[in-house]
């Protein structure tokens, strides 16, 4: 797949916020992937080592079989397991064709400390999905 645009990346709300030059950075570290119907993102309990953008299409989000939430272009998942324990609080299942932009642990980590105001986001959303703060 293509690589991730800067205007794409300005247009997303978890990256809005950048300036152009990291912008750029983090369209470099950036993993662009497609995904048809009935693919699994995610599966609950497994490793989580990945922040991930679903960039185009809907993703349900499943803990215990369950439906809990459906996902959306521009919504953010897979921030709990490489933020908390290392592992997948939940079951994403693409719902139509999809893009996912995904960004592996180092880089993540990168951008933690380049970003602390985006972290913090990335954080309290994290803590509001768990319904308690991140060790």
């Amino acid at each position: 797949m293509a690589a991730v645009s800067t205007s794409e990346l300005a247009r997303t709300a978890v990256f809005a916020g950048l300036d152009e030059d990291s912008l750029r950075t983090v369209a470099e570290w950036l993993e662009v992937d497609a995904f048809a119907p009935g693919a699994t993102l995610t599966r609950e309990g497994a490793a989580g080592y990945a922040f991930r953008v679903l960039h185009e299409g809907t993703a349900d989000v499943l803990i215990n079989g369950a439906l809990v939430r459906k996902l959306g272009p521009g919504e953010f998942f897979g921030e709990i397991g490489i933020l908390a324990d290392g592992r997948q609080t939940a079951t994403i299942v693409v719902t139509s064709p999809a893009v996912v932009w995904t960004m592996f642990g180092t880089r993540f980590r990168e951008f933690q400390e380049q970003h602390p105001e985006i972290s913090a986001i990335i954080e309290r959303t994290a803590a509001e999905r768990l319904g308690h703060p991140i060790p």
